[in-house]
């Protein structure tokens, strides 16, 4: 029976690898090393309860620190796990630290390498994700995309044999979590009831990391004139106390990070969502819920090519505006990601290949 080892270590990835690991646990002995990159409960282990996901086989704790810090540690305690493996194949997902990290640990001991999220381009270099996705393309022998515009970028750069447009993951996750999501009861704990809504994530850099710019955006959100909730990343939160800044709108609420389930019933019952995440962008499509985009660019330009998303950057002073006249033009099903089929036609060509 064939050694796969996946590595996780952020929010995103534990959703993705969810409906994958029970797929090719049917025919293979998969081994969960979890990075430690998100370690924060409400950001880690609380997905692993929710999602049924395995307990990781390794917990690398390596914490947060500056790139090239938390990549090196990253990078030593991955090799250290692999040689003891001996995996047939090392599974990657997205675009983090974790997956650049693994991609490269594999590679240097030539293990073959899979990538699930393959072919995903900004173009902004400035992006430390843009960086972490060449990266892992480049090493990976598998490259499952999950667009035809990521088929597209890779067939650009020169991959050929080894790309396979596959979906979405995280489609296949919305699906199997939908119904169980409706059970949450995050809203009457929030004290929202049938109140409208606007849902905001926020964690990027280029939108955090300045506190001019913060501030700009906490105070644009402050006069919108809705109630807003805004489940706080741990960093965001972080930065907000150390640029001594706070939210005095009873109508902007400050909410712990919220759990999957409770994260997918708040993107449907809300009225837009806002936000810089790539992830949040799709699951607000997924749930028919349109989306300002707090970033320049999107890898996901589908979105924005369909109307679902519009890209706002940080000229937040457009955001009334832009709220005021966005309208989703192209009403349809979420076809744009696959089929809802992902995970078993990721899992059919390593059983074919192992």
């Amino acid at each position: 029976m064939p050694t796969i080892a996946t590595i996780v270590g952020a929010r995103p990835q534990f959703i993705k690898c969810a409906p994958v690991s029970r797929e090719i646990r049917k025919y293979c002995d998969e081994i969960l090393i979890h990075t430690g990159q998100h370690y924060d409960y409400n950001m880690s282990q609380a997905f692993f309860a929710e999602l049924n996901i395995p307990e990781p086989d390794y917990n690398l704790e390596i914490g947060s620190g500056n790139h090239g810090e938390q990549t090196g540690k990253m990078l030593i305690e991955l090799e250290k796990a692999l040689l003891k493996i001996q995996p047939d194949l090392v599974l990657i997902y997205g675009d983090t630290n974790s997956t650049m990290a693994g991609a490269l640990a594999a590679a240097k001991l030539q293990i073959p390498i899979a990538h699930v999220e393959a072919g995903l381009r900004s173009f902004n270099r400035q992006m430390p994700e843009e960086i972490n996705r060449i990266v892992a393309d480049s090493l990976s022998q598998y490259l499952f995309a999950p667009t035809q515009t990521a088929v597209n970028n890779l067939h650009h750069e020169g991959f050929t044999d080894q790309i396979h447009l596959v979906g979405d993951v995280m489609y296949d996750a919305f699906l199997y979590n939908s119904q169980i999501a409706e059970k949450s009861d995050i809203l009457e704990r929030l004290g929202v009831n049938s109140q409208p809504y606007y849902l905001v994530t926020i964690h990027r850099p280029q939108n955090t990391d300045d506190p001019d710019t913060l501030k700009a955006l906490i105070s644009t959100l402050e006069h919108l004139n809705e109630l807003i909730i805004f489940p706080i990343h741990p960093r965001t939160r972080n930065l907000m106390r150390q640029f001594n800044i706070t939210a005095e709108s009873p109508e902007l609420r400050l909410v712990e990070p919220v759990g999957y389930l409770d994260m997918l019933n708040l993107e449907k019952q809300a009225k837009m969502i806002i936000t810089d995440s790539g992830g949040v962008q799709k699951e607000a499509y997924f749930a028919g819920v349109p989306c300002l985009v707090l970033r320049p660019e999107t890898e996901w330009v589908e979105l924005v090519e369909h109307g679902w998303a519009k890209l706002i950057g940080n000229d937040f002073q457009r955001l009334p505006e832009e709220i005021e006249k966005f309208t989703v033009f192209h009403l349809e099903n979420a076809t744009l990601f696959g089929d809802g089929t992902t995970s078993m036609k990721i899992s059919a060509i390593l059983q074919k290949n192992l």
